[in-house]
Formats: C-alpha cells, sequence, structure tokens
C-alpha cells in the first residue's frame, strides 16, 4: 500500500513538473515574435524596416538598458496617408462629403455645405488650393449629418466605402490601407503595444472606416471633433438635462475642432496621458506628434515619416516626397520611401489606372 501510494506521488510530482514545463514552453512562444517574417511587404534591405525591428529588439528584451515595460508602449499613427490612401482624388472625409452634398439626391444642402463640396471639387479637378477648407470641411461635415445617430452615420459611411476609388482598379474606397503599414501595427500588437490613431479626420468618421480592421479598439481610434447632442435636449443646457429612456444620441451639427498639428499632442495628452514612444505620420500635420514623441522622452523612441515618393503603384508626389525626406534629415525622424522600401502597397490585385 505504501509503495503504491509513493507511486502515485511520484506520477503526480511528475504530471505537475510536465505541465509546468508546457505552460513555460507555450508562454516563451507566445512571446517570441518574428519580426522579419510579420514585415514580408517590406524590402528586407530598407533602413527603416530594419530600425524597426532593431528597436523592437531592444526594448523587449528585458536584459537590455533600452527595455520598456509594457505600460508604456504606446505607439500613436496619423491615418490619411499614413495607414491608408490619402487622397483619391482626396481625403476620404472630402469625398464623402462632397458625396453628401452632390452626390446624394435624398439630401437637400445648406448654403455653406454646397459652397464647401464645390470647393472640394474645384480642388478635386483643378488642384486649387484653399486656405480655410480644413476648419470648411470640419463645419460642414457636422452640419451635414446633424441629427444622424452613431449607428446610422456608420452606415452612411459603411455603403460610401463600397464605391470604387477613382484611380484604381481591383480596389473600393474602403480597401485603401497600406498593406506593410497594416503589417506594422499588427508587429507593435504582437509586441504588446497599445496602438492609437490620432488622425485629422473626424472621428467618427475615422472609426466607421476602419471598424475592426486593424484589431484596436474604438477607445483608441482618434480625430477631429464635432458635437453630440441627445434627442430631447431641445434648447435645454446639457448640465440642466437628465439622459431619458426615450433619447438617442445624435450628431448636434457643430464642429469643435480640426486635430492637426499641435492639437495632436493636446489630445495625445487628454485622452492617452503619457508620452507615446512611437510615432508614424507622414506630413507636417503629424510634425508635432512626430516630435513630442522623440524630445525628452525618459524611453528610447523613434519617429517615422512616409515619403509619398510612388508615382506607379500610388497617387505620389516626388516634390511633396523629397521635402519630407530632407524633414526627416533635419528632425531626426527615419524616412519611409514607399516606392523602395515597399515590395507592394495594396496587393498585386490592385492596379492604378
Amino acid at each position: 500500500m505504501k509503495n503504491l501510494l509513493k507511486h502515485f506521488i511520484f506520477i503526480s510530482i511528475l504530471s505537475i513538473c510536465l505541465i509546468i514545463s508546457i505552460s513555460c514552453t507555450t508562454s516563451a512562444e507566445e512571446k517570441s515574435v518574428d519580426a522579419a517574417s510579420m514585415l514580408s511587404y517590406w524590402d528586407e534591405d530598407a533602413a527603416s524596416r530594419n530600425a524597426l525591428i532593431d528597436y523592437l529588439n531592444e526594448i523587449t528584451d528585458e536584459k537590455s538598458a533600452s527595455f520598456i515595460p509594457v505600460k508604456d508602449r504606446v505607439a500613436v499613427f496619423d491615418f490619411d496617408g499614413t495607414l491608408f490612401c490619402e487622397t483619391d482624388p482626396n481625403y476620404f472625409d472630402y469625398c464623402l462629403l462632397k458625396h453628401r452634398v452632390l452626390d446624394d439626391p435624398n439630401y437637400t444642402p445648406s448654403a455653406l455645405e454646397l459652397e464647401v463640396a464645390n470647393k472640394i471639387k474645384e480642388q478635386n479637378e483643378k488642384g486649387t488650393s484653399f486656405a480655410e477648407l480644413p476648419l470648411e470641411h470640419g463645419r460642414a461635415v457636422a452640419s451635414a449629418f446633424k441629427g444622424f445617430t452613431m449607428q446610422e452615420f456608420f452606415d452612411y459611411i459603411a455603403k460610401f466605402m463600397k464605391t470604387p476609388m477613382d484611380s484604381f482598379d481591383g480596389m473600393s474606397r474602403g480597401e485603401g490601407y497600406y498593406l506593410p503599414m497594416r503589417q506594422v501595427v499588427d508587429l507593435l500588437l504582437a509586441n504588446q503595444f497599445r496602438v492609437y490613431v490620432v488622425s485629422g479626420t473626424d472621428r467618427f468618421i475615422v472609426r466607421g472606416l476602419i471598424g475592426d480592421t486593424l484589431n484596436i479598439p474604438q477607445s483608441q481610434i482618434i480625430g477631429s471633433d464635432e458635437t453630440l447632442v441627445a434627442t430631447g435636449l431641445g434648447s435645454t443646457d446639457s448640465l440642466d438635462y437628465t439622459f431619458k429612456d426615450s433619447d438617442k444620441m445624435v450628431f448636434g451639427g457643430d464642429f469643435i475642432v480640426k486635430n492637426l498639428k499641435l492639437n495632436k499632442v493636446i489630445v495625445i495628452m487628454q485622452e492617452i496621458g503619457q508620452q507615446p514612444v512611437l510615432s508614424f505620420g507622414n506630413s507636417t500635420g503629424d510634425a508635432s506628434m512626430a516630435m513630442y514623441t522623440i524630445t525628452n522622452n525618459p524611453h528610447k523612441s523613434l519617429a517615422f515619416m512616409l515619403c509619398c515618393d510612388d508615382t506607379v503603384r500610388e497617387n505620389g508626389d516626388k516634390a511633396k516626397a523629397e521635402k519630407m525626406a530632407n524633414l526627416c534629415k533635419q528632425y531626426g525622424w527615419v524616412a519611409v520611401s514607399m516606392q523602395d522600401d515597399w515590395n507592394t502597397i495594396y496587393g498585386d490585385k490592385v492596379t492604378r489606372k
């Protein structure tokens, strides 16, 4: 009987050890990230790709002096021109407003909305520049979708996302993601980063456009803002009103703020509450976010900027790309050449007209 008990105890101990061993092995495998294979859409000799891989290897190594605890691994991304096709022929939200005002037979626009939509149309067709258009567009979007519930707004965006891109065959408006940059997001998530989109586009347009595509929660998608109100609010101040069971939250029709330049840093402080260690952008509208990320950061940090130098696979602009490359040299940002660093942009099934 004693021998049987000893045998049972011995077998139990072996089983526990085996379970612990398997658990540790599984845990180690889960923590192991093959960055090179996850960046398969990048040229393996690209300096930008290798800078990111080296950085991640260093800051995830607990033995490294540059190790960053998981709680401090925060990355911020611009959206248009960084994760998604910037202009075809204009920003997604500009095209959405033009569609709402000029092409939607079920909508009667205001004079303001018509003025802004026609400016966008002229910009699309002639390249005309309008200095105040970003703010005017924000006001017109808020006005044109006043009274929409969030779901109605998302449904409207989803329908527009299915329309074809102007300059590409094989791609709808909702499919314009840069595949190499989606890989970057996936790589950072695999390395336990919190990834935020900090866009100049309306917050709710970006949320509707992204949905769950990037595997980040809606609370981590930040953009320009417009008002929201309860349907029963009327002229009552919101401080004097209590939400009722008959109420719905709808867009109030007023524009609040354009999330560009220094406003991106302000909103990072307000909504994220800590300094990012990685920043990804593509324009001077992202410069403040980039500089905030790499200035006086207690952790090793990098800022990447995309240069729109591909005129074959994308609607590139060589002059604009050269200016950004020079700014990268000046400010210590990592330049990403869309032409040289990426093996593909939208995939083999998508071709530029």
